[in-house]
């Protein structure tokens, strides 16, 4: 009897992952370009949700400026924030986040930032996959944690940032992605201004429940355990998520919904 009460146990606790990998809190970048709503994975990656809401709860994000942005690859912000002037202001950061690389890093999936060669020391940048970049960072620099999805038609706005000409700002904004501004202009020693730099007006939670779009199916990611290798920028290192793992992680989102 024993063994069937855990038999039945477990068998119960593997069917809520496939729901609990979708619970989320739902927030939306607003930028110059248009909003941005996207469904955060707040039971699988808890503490990195925990610490992004932190910065939103902070106003990190507002007036902050997409920095970096790589075609084909991912836009990156929440790093840097525009004041009336250039240069940017550095967003003030707290400790370092704990790494939590269960999910895939696809196309419309949103990551955090890191230090290259540190797996635990993201802190207020992040990122959206603009292509599959699963094979490269799920693995990489211990994996990097996929925590959110892009919802509806907001990838329309990621690809539109991600198409623009892209300009040297200094520092890490290196490779800054502007509007209505050439190469012309830089050239011909044109200031540029805040009309011309992709500005996230604010980072707002648009809704707080447990449980929002469950029909989202993220996929987990596959490939820790199989390389502990990585390039030289990044690193890497890691384990692999089986299926303890993923008991685990229900027992705990289990547990979150009946203690909190």
């Amino acid at each position: 009897m024993r063994f069937q009460f855990y038999t039945l146990a477990i068998v119960a606790t593997l069917s809520s992952v496939s729901v609990g990998l979708a619970n989320a809190t739902e927030v939306q970048i607003k930028t110059v370009l248009g909003n941005v709503n996207v469904n955060l994975f707040d039971n699988t990656t808890p503490q990195t949700v925990a610490n992004f809401l932190s910065y939103v709860d902070s106003g990190a994000y507002a007036n902050n400026v997409v920095h970096r942005s790589e075609p084909g690859f991912v836009v990156q912000a929440g790093g840097f924030q525009y004041n009336a002037i250039l240069p940017l202001d550095t967003v003030p950061t707290g400790s370092p986040v704990r790494n939590e690389p269960l999910l895939s890093n696809r196309r419309g999936t949103i990551a955090m930032a890191k230090l290259g060669g540190n797996a635990d020391s993201a802190t207020s940048q992040w990122f959206i996959n603009v292509s599959d970049n699963s094979i490269n960072l799920d693995m990489q620099n211990g994996g990097f944690t996929v925590f959110g999805q892009v919802l509806g038609e907001g990838m329309d706005i990621v690809d539109a940032i991600a198409a623009l000409d892209r300009f040297n700002l200094g520092g890490a904004a290196s490779a800054a992605p502007l509007r209505d501004y050439t190469q012309a202009q830089a050239t011909a020693g044109v200031a540029i201004s805040g009309d011309n730099l992709i500005i996230i007006s604010d980072v707002v939670v648009v809704d707080t429940a447990i449980v929002t779009h469950s029909e989202l199916a993220p996929a987990t990611n596959t490939s820790l355990g199989q390389n502990s290798g990585g390039d030289s920028s990044s690193g890497g290192s890691g384990g692999s998520v089986g299926l303890w793992g993923l008991i685990v992680l229900a027992i705990l989102g289990f547990r979150r919904k009946i203690f909190k």
